[in-house]
């Protein structure tokens, strides 16, 4: 496995991070620990979750299956960089305005506890906003978060979803306080979706933030799912199947040249980008996960990176050049 610094931090992730998602909706628990064993086996180290995940009435539900793997011991905890996620609606007991989503100080305290208490640990070393909150002002977040800190219960914060200003304020606010700042922004960002290369990952890049993209295979899309009968499992409905479908039967083909699955390639042109710290990778099996390992060896030439662009075209570079110059 190889490993990178997360943004201007001293910290070193794995350049691929294990995704819970679907732990205890689409995976079960026994299934969970085995790909938590063999993640750490392969030299991954970096595992990204959120308090909501598990969805709806059983938010939580995941942190709670790698709280119970932790739990076993064997030096789980200590070998993992623990990454989790704070905004949404955890359908607590307490009812009232204060348990909708966003980003309060009360919310962010109580939300880690539980956090906290799920995962059975007694520090997050990533601890991210799941959305921006824009009626709540730097000054409330940062003291939060710096608080946390101070206790020792989260090492480092990043962001998830923030618009290129967002993070702008959010770093600017945080120089003025004379503190770190966010270190990560989690983003939806693969061959499909390239906008953030106009504003997000010039921002991140400048500011000292690694890219955590989420969705890399765009639910399936850059999996080579298209090329199933039925579509295959979460690879969108026929509408998009319709609007991509040129694009994807070019690309299908450039892979076959290549000799390379479309998922691991899809990976492979993410970790070529200098702004991407760690594609998230969102498995259901052990099989998946063994076969997305290799997605960090394999390394993509000038030639195909090109025909890549040209299958699909990104924004034309970062803004303002992408579109007035």
């Amino acid at each position: 496995m190889k490993f990178a610094y997360l943004g201007r931090s001293g910290l070193r992730v794995s350049r691929l991070c294990l995704g819970t998602m679907n732990f205890g909706v689409d995976t079960d628990e026994s299934e969970a620990f085995r790909i938590m064993d063999a993640a750490l086996d392969a030299g991954i180290n970096f595992f990204d979750t959120a308090n909501i995940y598990g969805w709806g009435e059983n938010a939580g539900r995941t942190e709670e299956i790698i709280g119970k793997w932790f739990k076993q011991g064997g030096g789980r905890r200590e070998r993992t960089v623990l990454a989790t996620k704070v905004y949404g609606d955890m359908h607590d007991t307490y009812d009232g305005p204060n348990r909708e989503q966003g980003l309060s100080a009360y919310k962010i305290r109580r939300h880690l506890e539980g956090s906290l208490k799920r995962l059975q640990t007694d520090h997050i070393e990533l601890y991210q906003m799941h959305h921006v909150d824009r009626n709540v002002n730097w000054n409330e977040l940062w003291g939060a978060f710096q608080t946390a800190q101070l206790q020792g219960k989260i090492g480092y914060v990043g962001s998830s979803n923030f618009a290129g200003w967002d993070i702008a304020v959010a770093q600017g606010e945080a120089k003025a306080r004379g503190v770190l700042g966010l270190v990560s922004e989690q983003h939806k960002y693969n061959l499909l979706c390239r906008l953030p290369e106009l504003e997000v990952l010039p921002a991140s890049r400048a500011l000292g933030l690694g890219v955590i993209p989420w969705s890399p295979l765009d639910g399936g899309l850059l999996a080579g799912n298209h090329r199933r009968q039925d579509g295959g499992r979460r690879s969108g409905d026929q509408n998009r199947l319709d609007k991509y479908g040129k694009q994807l039967e070019a690309y299908a083909k450039l892979c076959d040249e290549l000799g390379e699955p479309e998922d691991l390639v899809s990976l492979a042109w993410l970790l070529a980008n200098p702004a991407v710290t760690a594609p998230i990778i969102g498995v259901r099996t052990l099989d998946q996960f063994e076969r997305s390992l290799r997605a960090v060896e394999l390394e993509l030439d000038e030639s195909t990176l090109t025909r890549i662009d040209e299958i699909f075209p990104g924004p034309g570079g970062d803004a303002p050049k992408a579109y007035a110059w």
